[in-house]
């Protein structure tokens, strides 16, 4: 049975082909993925690899936990399923949104004297 792995501190410029060939190095790959954020098209740093079976997901976290790739420590363990996240809150307006006035305003590291 497939194990999935996530795989985080990914170097921003890594592509799936050289995920897949790094972690090829243990085992059979299933599939590599680098995650990419929607408004920039960048790698978020980080994705999942899948292996094809359970000795080989322990043999890849075993070589690559904690192990320096192209100047970035990385971060391999089993993955967990996504956890459901509440909503997000709207912010309140495009100029800020926080109490203090949508400019900055406020009091901000000023002295009131009474």
């Amino acid at each position: 049975m497939a194990t999935k792995l996530y795989v985080g501190g990914l170097p921003y410029s890594v592509q799936e082909d050289a995920l897949k060939d790094l972690f090829a190095q243990a085992g059979a790959v299933t599939s590599a993925v680098i995650i990419i954020d929607k408004m920039s098209g960048r790698s978020k740093g980080f994705g999942f690899v899948e292996m094809a079976t359970t000795e080989e997901a322990q043999a890849a976290i075993s070589m690559f936990n904690e192990q320096e790739f192209e100047g970035r420590k990385l971060t391999v363990n089993e993955a967990r399923p996504m956890e459901a996240r509440p909503p997000r809150q709207s912010g309140g307006g495009g100029y800020g949104g926080n109490s203090n006035g949508g400019y900055g305003g406020g009091n901000r590291g000023q002295r009131r004297e009474y």
